[in-house]
């Protein structure tokens, strides 16, 4: 559910506005495989462009969110993205929690969509579960 009207981009913007309490959007790097029939938005136009973190700065200022999911592996092969991951959510009151990167991949099958960003990282991404507003 759409938090405000910020994000221009239809296809983002389409998605956000669709999902529904408990539907996942993924914010992925630009190395995640997309698993057939999971909706993609492609964002990424070369490497580092668009930074993981800066769309998911947007997602975040119109997507509920009340939970998200990360892989395990970030905490110790990109922990600065952790930190800078979890420092986005806790602003808006919601822990991450880690599974192993193959569940992480098994999860992304259920996904409303994944958004491939141009992002370098390692195991920079994070599924995020749609909340209500109310």
């Amino acid at each position: 559910m759409k938090r405000t009207s910020g994000i221009i981009n239809p296809q983002l913007s389409r998605v956000i506005a669709e999902c529904g309490h408990t539907d996942a959007i993924v914010v992925a790097d630009a190395g995640l495989p997309i698993p057939l029939g999971v909706e993609r938005i492609d964002l990424a136009y070369r490497e580092g462009s668009p930074a993981f973190l800066d769309i998911l700065d947007s997602v975040l200022e119109e997507f509920i969110v009340e939970r998200a999911v990360i892989s395990g592996e970030m905490e110790t092969e990109s922990p600065g993205m952790l930190a800078a991951v979890k420092e986005r959510l806790e602003q808006f009151g919601v822990s991450v929690e880690a599974v192993p990167h193959v569940e992480f991949k098994a999860l992304t099958r259920d996904a409303r969509a994944i958004v491939r960003t141009g992002e370098y990282t390692p195991y920079s991404n994070v599924m995020l579960f749609s909340g209500a507003p109310f």
